[in-house]
């Protein structure tokens, strides 16, 4: 059954349209995802669909009864407002009469004998009655309770994960016959994403959504809209399926471009011949000619990749960060207890557990921010930190991208490289009419990729970054995960993006809650393992070193090594191999009789090579015995 169409739908902000005559049939019990890179215009189609903003034309029609609720991408504005009331408001004048009966229901709390308040709340009871509001009521209530809201709480009191929660309760309060969700997964914990996969595992409506977390489209979408160009194309299937998919008609249209190429250029060639193009048995030939310019003049070219690098200062000394038995408390909250971590340069550990559990504050002890009540710290030296900060406090909304990225400066370095700032935003997508767009008036990810863009201006050896894949397209994704992979200094990372944890992560502290926080090798299929072992044997998961050892009687689970140790390892000898024939290779030269007559710019890079390449072969080899020593014990 469908429940609603869009009709060669039509919208344009600037030059190119945002739609451009797409259709789309949604019908009942589908979860449709909808994919694009930054900027392609998929929060508007949403608001359009729910009436938020209108077509230029084309257009959009709810079968019959069909109730259409929308959770926008950004939290709602924090205000004095109660939750019961902003959730309320969903429900329209029901709700608002809803609203006043709560209101004079407390009121009489505190001045029973006010006669006139129970005047009021007779007459409320009526008005309820005959709107079926007791019904809505216990709707509000349930909802409220299944995503553990306070309804009396404050909106001005609560975080944006928080403020999301009520965000979505408001959505989800209208019953609706299809929910939209812009980006619903950010800035909620692992938890409560799990939580919402379930509820829309079982929601009977229709859902289309927009998100860039890759595991949780695997688990809900059963049909993949991508919108490209103006352009919106159905992938029936899964999202791998999807990907072949893509990938295959990009194939396709870039070798039919290619030809059309080809045969234009030979045109272009025939018709500078001079007048023997113009004869008249040849007119045919020049109005196809103008037909082919006409039709390349209309041609969308795919936006490139984002080209992210990092650029990495001197390498820190070996230890980044060391404490023992460290404890910290504030007075509503143990952030942790009796906790031991080693952190040393190459390190890359994600900091993962429900929203205020302590994550940051944890990074600002590392970072030598923060005192402990007890236990001993020591902090690396030639520490260079460059932070993500994901309330994106850096950026000035009123500035244009050039100026909050560049400090004002029409020139920046990047890796020793001196480069105009509007050639240096191009690498992150942004052209030049757009890197003097106010902030403001970009979108979530585009101000992502603007503060990524101004982080990495930083010279740094240690990488904090704390949710840095809200709102970022899927290509860009995947290329910071590959900045991550490839970055020499250490890493501390804090994301609810499961799949972006495993493929950039090689340890996981996980926050258990009442002080215990838990380190674990692996990615998140350790940490599942480890938390049904917590459940079922009460065993624990193979831990590093820096944690204290079991008790006696007490038994680590054996489990083999992660596909992504296990790979690291196998790695590793030939790697080692080949810094030794390096090493070989160079002493070879610093002991031969002639070498230190040479000027020190020959012999001064030798001996600095020599220097550096004695530190990676100690590391590599440690590394070694410390993966081969956690095979054996798992086997």
């Amino acid at each position: 059954m469908t429940v609603l169409r869009v009709q060669q739908a039509q919208l344009a902000f600037g030059r190119e349209p945002i739609l451009d005559r797409v259709d789309l049939i949604i019908e009942a019990g589908e979860r449709l995802c909808l994919v694009g890179r930054n900027g392609a215009g998929k929060s508007t189609l949403l608001k359009a669909i729910s009436g938020d903003i209108q077509l230029d034309d084309g257009r959009i029609q709810k079968v019959g009864d069909t109730v259409v609720a929308r959770l926008p991408q950004d939290p709602p504005a924090n205000s004095e407002q109660r939750v019961y009331d902003y959730v309320a408001e969903a429900l329209a004048e029901t709700g608002k009469v809803l609203k006043d009966y709560h209101d004079v229901s407390q009121r009489l709390t505190q001045e029973p004998e006010n006669e006139k308040l129970f005047t009021q709340l007779a007459n409320l009871q009526t008005q309820l009655e005959a709107a079926n509001g007791w019904q809505l009521q216990t709707r509000i209530e349930q909802t409220l309770t299944r995503l553990g809201l306070d309804e009396n709480a404050s909106m001005a009191a609560l975080s944006g994960g928080w403020l999301r929660r009520v965000a979505l309760a408001r959505a989800l309060v209208v019953d609706p016959d299809l929910l939209l969700l812009d980006e619903p997964t950010n800035h909620l914990d692992i938890d409560m994403v799990r939580w919402l996969e379930t509820v829309l595992l079982e929601f009977r409506g229709a859902v289309l959504f927009i998100s860039h977390d890759r595991m949780f489209i695997r688990r809900l979408a059963t049909r993949i809209i991508d919108l490209d160009r103006g352009q919106l194309t159905s992938f029936p299937g899964n999202y791998d399926s999807y990907l072949n998919a893509k990938q295959e008609l990009l194939e396709v249209e870039a070798k039919h471009n290619a030809e059309f190429d080809k045969k234009l250029a030979q045109e272009e060639t025939w018709i500078r011949q001079g007048i023997k193009a113009r004869r008249t048995r040849n007119e045919g030939r020049v109005r196809a000619l103008q037909a082919l310019r006409a039709e390349r003049k209309q041609r969308r070219e795919q936006q490139g990749s984002a080209k992210l690098a990092v650029q990495e200062s001197q390498r820190s000394g070996k230890l980044v960060f060391e404490g023992e038995d460290m404890s910290l408390s504030f007075p509503d909250q143990r952030i942790f207890k009796d906790f031991s971590l080693t952190l040393q340069r190459g390190d890359k550990i994600a900091l993962v557990g429900p929203n205020g559990c302590g994550k940051s504050t944890l990074i600002r002890v590392i970072l030598g921010q923060q005192n402990i009540d007890s236990g001993t710290i020591k902090l690396g030296t030639n520490l260079e930190v460059a932070y993500f900060d994901q309330h994106r406090a850096k950026l000035d909304p009123q500035k244009s991208v050039a100026e909050n990225v560049g400090d004002g400066k029409q020139d920046v370095t990047f890796n020793g490289r001196t480069r105009h700032i509007l050639s240096y935003l191009q690498d992150f997508l942004f052209a030049p009419q757009q890197a003097r767009t106010p902030v403001h008036a970009l979108s979530g990810g585009e101000r992502n990729r603007a503060l990524l863009a101004k982080l990495f201006l930083q010279p740094s050896n240690l990488l904090v970054l704390d949710e840095p894949t809200n709102d970022l397209d899927i290509d860009t994704l995947e290329l910071l995960e590959q900045i991550i992979a490839d970055y020499q200094g250490t890493v501390i990372l804090v994301s609810h993006d499961r799949e972006f944890v495993n493929n950039t992560a090689t340890s996981i502290l996980l926050f258990e809650g009442v002080g215990k926080v838990t380190e674990i090798v692996g990615d998140f299929n350790d940490v599942e393992h480890y938390l049904m072992h917590q459940t079922q044997q009460g065993t624990k998961p193979i831990a590093r070193q820096s944690e204290k050892p079991a008790s006696k009687g007490s038994e680590p689970a054996k489990k083999k090594l992660s596909y992504k140790l296990q790979r690291e390892l196998d790695m590793l000898p030939k790697r080692i191999e080949s810094l030794e024939a390096e090493q070989q290779e160079l002493q070879a030269q610093a002991g031969n009789a002639e070498f230190y007559d040479q000027p020190h710019e020959v012999t001064g890079p030798v001996l600095e090579r020599l220097s550096v390449l004695e530190e990676e072969l100690i590391t590599a080899l440690e590394r070694w015995e410390e993966l081969e020593n956690l095979q054996k014990e798992s086997s």
